[in-house]
């Protein structure tokens, strides 16, 4: 569900959210901006767990590079 919500922003600011992003598009440029700053980071600190973890890196960058050395022996 969406909020409606009023801001203020110099003039200059929106002339060029504007110009940038186009009218129909700047409440959702402005939702992508500050989303991450206010929503709950759990799903960061679990990337950032899971990054930590030595031997699951090694696994899995050993089956990425798996992946890739099998494209390169697929016949085109």
């Amino acid at each position: 569900m969406h909020k409606r919500m009023t801001i203020t922003l110099d003039e200059a600011v929106y002339e060029g959210l504007y110009r940038t992003v186009g009218k129909r598009r700047i409440s959702q440029f402005i939702e992508d901006l500050v989303r991450p700053h206010v929503l709950d980071t759990s799903l960061d600190d679990g990337y950032r767990a899971m990054a930590a973890d030595k031997e699951r890196e090694a696994e899995a960058r050993e089956w990425s590079n798996a992946l890739v050395k099998d494209m390169f022996d697929e016949a085109r």
